[in-house]
């Protein structure tokens, strides 16, 4: 049986969905693993997201499937990807949060890998605490927590201003979403994928 990796983002201006796709990417690198890439459902009208000059932007990715919260049950591992709203999830990754009840109840979740990633309008915009926000929600449902461990070098690089932190790959998208995810933050999107992928492997074989 092949492992399931499930990434599961909101993305308005690409630079979530490019970081998710990246993952997905370092995911299906592990032997023997199947990756479902999907998106939350989007909770702003049309005529909101026009003012905000994201329906083009949102057109890049609309062939990715919605997310379906019930369907959680059948991943390995599950890997959220949200930008940041004050140092929180949006409201569109929350409302998908909220609808997995039944798992809590269930107890379904219990034992699969969680991992998170983000996007800021800054540098210092709230990456941390939106990726442990993310990180409560796979504590209470008694999932494992992974984050990138520091053998990702990319971590290290103080050349240039990045994203990424051991709770997560991020990046960071400039105040009018100009800046676009760097090499640098892509590496370290791939090696969250392969790193969660390898941990989800391990633990199905037991």
């Amino acid at each position: 049986m092949p492992v399931k990796i499930q990434v599961v983002f909101h993305s308005l201006y690409t630079h979530v969905y490019q970081l998710a796709v990246a993952i997905a990417e370092g995911a299906r690198e592990v032997p023997d693993v199947e990756v479902l890439l999907a998106q939350v459902a989007e909770t702003l009208p049309t005529e909101v997201l026009e003012k905000m000059g994201a329906v083009d932007a949102k057109k890049s990715f609309a062939h990715v499937p919605v997310a379906d919260p019930h369907a959680l049950a059948d991943a390995d591992g599950i890997i959220l990807g949200s930008p940041t709203r004050y140092g929180s999830a949006t409201a569109q990754m929350q409302a998908f949060l909220d609808a997995t009840g039944g798992h809590w109840v269930k107890g379904t979740l219990i034992g699969k890998v969680g991992s998170a990633f983000t996007s800021t309008a800054s540098q210092h915009g709230g990456q941390e605490t939106t990726l442990v926000h993310m990180h409560t929600f796979f504590y209470h449902q008694g999932m494992v927590v992974a984050g990138v461990p520091y053998s990702a070098k990319e971590l290290l690089n103080l050349d240039e201003i990045t994203g990424g932190s051991p709770y997560g790959a991020s990046t960071i998208a400039g105040p009018r979403g100009e800046r676009t995810p760097t090499a640098n933050e892509l590496a370290i999107a791939r090696f969250q994928g392969r790193h969660v992928a390898q941990i989800a492997a391990k633990l199905a074989a037991r």
